[in-house]
């Protein structure tokens, strides 16, 4: 095998142009094509900046030639030629209108046949990808998603360090804290039956750095959550976190639309308008359904429980009670796209949200077709097709049930729609600020209230005084950053008193024991000075995905997990050595 002793590279394969024209080069990279004409061979030499075309002509060099007739796809290899143009020319490649005659040829690796084919159509199952996740990134489109990361980075990191952000690690290895998402444990050697946790967020140690004075902090950090998976979801995902001292709500949102105006003028060349439109939780839900609307299209809903309140559809009638109602949306002139087949199909979509059915009307040419007019009054009749501004023709599609299950299937059903419609266009970024969301929300399971965000949350000033008799009517100062549909970050001003706190604990029906055992050092903490702080975390991987217009989170990931939390490359998670298990003190109950 060849060495590349006394062989520099003086190019990249890319980076041989026109300006090379006439002089001698030396490139290496990856055979990713090979065409052997019988006097003349071709090949395609590939890096990570492009390809590039050599060519070894038998007559020139026949000894050469006969080494290199045996070189596959996948060897690595050197080249050393000199650049001329090409005679029959690529347009789609930025090398097409070179080539490189090649008089010195080593061979610096072989190849065996690979499992896949090392190109960006290739059709391969995710699961073979990922076991062979090494060969899967000399794709050009996965190798410029990292390099799109990395640039991204670079860009958060000088803007924050810019605007006197200091750049701190905080542990991976902390306090378990049973709140929220699932913890991933891991069992202490030198601490017998003692446990630590993987970070879901560095939540508590950014408060504690704004205690300290740091004053501006941020990171870009691993996380953890133990978690059911989906296409934007990984057990560990990355974090741009930050936190500032001394600040309210407008002043957190105000620097951060700075961030996101910079990154989408040097990622995507495009011009953000800021400030950006902001909406309140309520008005999210009442709208859209969902509290990150995608506002790329319209299809609002529209609240028709005054209308049908005493209606004989018992469906309508019986639903308009404290915490249900009845709902629709509109899709207009796309009326004509959804004959009664399609219109069933849509039925059981909503049903996966937990909806009992779909009530729908249509109207075509000024003419009503609905299974369900039969039902209602004339006028009952008259002022739905008001209240959803149909004249002509519309499709009206309504949900009667609990509040929350009317929001979910209508707000997914809207982007559904839209979907199916191709109205979701890629390049249209549609940005907007939640605010005002509750500081609480019930759950089923624990039959209590819960922390909607994190229990150091602060409540809205105007709203303290309802904590301890009405808190589920609390207001946060919690504000998320959507974009799309997707939630790309979140964050609340913070709770910087003990009394505020104890309050907050309060109303989640902590003792003072679950109090002392899950935040005891933080709120100890509070005792010594606290100033007001806030901040905010995006989700760097789904920040990754729109910017690479992928809608899949493993294409912005080097070495991501499947769904069920595998890595298929390594084998992990795996079994361990009973020895293993006897140091950090575990028995398993086979």
């Amino acid at each position: 095998m060849d060495t590349i002793k006394n062989f520099k590279r003086t190019n990249m394969c890319g980076e041989v142009l026109e300006n090379c024209l006439g002089k001698e080069v030396i490139v290496m990279g990856w055979v990713a094509k090979e065409r052997n004409l019988g006097s003349i061979i071709f090949m395609d030499i590939r890096d990570t900046t492009g390809i590039v075309q050599v060519v070894i002509n038998e007559t020139d060099n026949k000894e050469l030639f006969d080494k290199v007739k045996g070189v596959r796809t996948e060897f690595v290899v050197g080249v050393k030629g000199l650049v001329r143009e090409r005679e029959s020319k690529n347009p789609n490649i930025p090398t097409g209108n070179i080539e490189i005659l090649v008089n010195e040829f080593r061979i610096l690796d072989k190849a065996e046949t690979t499992p896949i084919y090392i190109k960006n159509d290739d059709n391969v199952s995710e699961e073979v990808r990922l076991k062979y996740r090494y060969l899967d990134l000399r794709k050009e489109y996965l190798q410029n998603n990292l390099k799109l990361r990395a640039k991204t980075s670079s860009i958060i990191r000088n803007f924050l360090a810019e605007n006197d952000f200091v750049e701190i690690e905080t542990p991976f290895l902390g306090k378990p804290t049973p709140e929220g998402a699932r913890d991933y444990l891991i069992p202490s050697r030198v601490n017998p039956y003692e446990f630590y946790a993987l970070p879901q967020s560095p939540q508590l140690m950014k408060q504690l750095l704004m205690i300290a004075g740091m004053d501006r902090y941020y990171q870009i950090v691993k996380c953890f959550r133990d978690e059911d998976l989906r296409a934007n979801r990984q057990p560990e995902f990355t974090q741009v976190d930050l936190e500032m001292s001394f600040v309210e709500e407008d002043d957190v949102i105000e620097i951060n639309e700075k961030l996101i105006k910079k990154i989408f003028k040097e990622i995507k060349n495009i011009d953000l308008e800021i400030p950006f439109n902001r909406m309140t939780y309520t008005e999210a839900m009442e709208k859209y359904g969902s509290d990150k609307p995608d506002l790329r299209f319209g299809f609002e809903l529209v609240d028709i429980s005054e209308i049908v309140k005493d209606s004989d559809f018992k469906v309508f009638s019986s639903s308009v009670k404290e915490g249900f109602s009845v709902r629709g949306i509109n899709i207009g002139e796309y009326q004509k796209d959804y004959s009664r087949k399609k219109i069933d199909a849509l039925q059981e979509y909503v049903k996966t949200y937990g909806a009992k059915g779909l009530a729908w009307i249509k109207m075509n040419n000024g003419k009503v077709n609905s299974p369900i007019a039969k039902f209602l009054k004339e006028d009952e009749l008259a002022s739905i097709l008001k209240a959803f501004n149909v004249e002509n023709e519309g499709l009206i599609l309504i949900v009667a049930d609990k509040n929350s299950i009317v929001f979910d299937s209508l707000g997914a059903l809207r982007r559904h729609i839209a979907q199916n419609l191709d109205l979701l266009k890629k390049d249209d970024f549609k940005f907007t600020w939640i605010v005002d969301f509750p500081l609480f929300e019930y759950d089923d399971e624990e039959e209590r209230l819960v922390a909607k965000h994190h229990p150091f949350t602060s409540p809205k000033d105007e709203d303290i005084e309802l904590l301890e008799k009405t808190p589920e009517k609390v207001r946060a100062k919690a504000y998320d950053i959507v974009v799309n549909g997707e939630e790309l970050g979140g964050g609340s001003i913070r709770i910087n008193n003990s009394e505020l706190q104890e309050k907050m604990f309060k109303a989640l029906n902590l003792t003072k024991e679950e109090i002392e055992n899950k935040f005891g050092f933080f709120v100890d903490a509070l005792k010594y000075g606290t100033p007001p702080h806030g901040g905010l975390a995006y989700g760097l991987d789904r920040l990754m995905m729109l910017l690479s217009g992928t809608e899949n989170i493993k294409d912005v990931i080097a070495f991501p997990k499947t769904q069920s939390a595998t890595d298929l490359l390594s084998g992990a998670p795996s079994q361990v050595t009973e020895e293993q298990l006897k140091e950090i003190h575990i028995k398993l109950d086979k």
